[in-house]
């Protein structure tokens, strides 16, 4: 199931408060009740088409998102780094989400702006030292991030929060796919059109398994949290008022613009 978050427009007779719904086959959303993290998926009658919404961020995580670094071993490179031994995990804020067709507000304080394509796992439960062979029972499904860099403040702090963590640096979406299972599908980006990532999910170090079960060794996790997975090579600056898109097959595509430089 593809599950959304969506904002419907005046016309759809469903007021103005943001609700979540299961896309259909036929672009149909069928409304459920309550943020099914929490609540589990609860379908009602009422149904809109995807045409009368605006889509916005599948999950808005309560608690943190959590970031894996150097996760493929040719992005690990063109960052002049050896492979990592284990995961290198960092935090970025829940203010820095965004959702699709949202604008990535250029900080007055960086330089230059990075775009990263991951693969985002949403957590649906809470969960603590879980083992390798029990973290699919701990996730509730799937996504695509941006992780939006300023490479010259995080080399200038030695250390990558300031740099990441700035608001609207963290696009997801479009949805959270229950049933998708990473394996071999392709990762992509493309900047205005023009294609600067492209790699496979099978080509990541350290894979979904060892992630959860490493991250959980060193914090609980909570439902609604998020873990994106690392970028493949290919990073590099947006510029001004360009079109970022993300895309992983079988997720669709996380689109967003960038503002004007202040």
């Amino acid at each position: 199931m593809r599950v959304v978050r969506f904002s419907p427009q005046p016309d759809a007779g469903l007021g103005t408060d943001p609700l979540f719904g299961i896309l259909e086959e036929d672009n149909q959303i069928s409304i459920i009740s309550g943020d099914p993290i929490y609540h589990g998926i609860q379908k009602t009658a009422a149904k809109v088409e995807l045409t009368k919404v605006r889509l916005l961020a599948p999950v808005i995580p309560r608690s943190k998102i959590v970031c894996v670094g150097k996760n493929y071993a040719d992005h690990a490179a063109e960052m002049g780094s050896a492979v990592p031994e284990e995961p290198i995990i960092f935090l970025k804020p829940n203010t820095s989400v965004i959702g699709p067709g949202d604008t990535i507000v250029w900080p007055a304080m960086a330089p230059s702006i990075d775009y990263e394509a991951e693969l985002a796992i949403v957590i649906g439960r809470v969960c603590k030292e879980v083992p390798r062979e029990r973290v699919k029972d701990v996730i509730f499904g799937y996504t695509m991030a941006n992780d939006v860099t300023s490479r010259e403040l995080q080399k200038r702090d030695g250390q990558w929060m300031r740099a990441k963590s700035f608001d609207t640096f963290c696009p997801i979406g479009p949805w959270i796919d229950t049933d998708f299972i990473p394996g071999n599908q392709r990762i992509s980006t493309t900047l205005n059109g023009e294609v600067k990532q492209d790699a496979t999910l099978s080509e990541m170090i350290f894979k979904v398994e060892d992630i959860v079960h490493f991250v959980t060794q060193v914090m609980t996790l909570l439902p609604g949290d998020v873990i994106i997975t690392g970028t493949p090579a290919g990073i590099g600056p947006m510029p001004e008022k360009s079109t970022i898109a993300i895309s992983i097959d079988g997720l669709g595509q996380l689109t967003n613009k960038v503002s004007a430089r202040p």
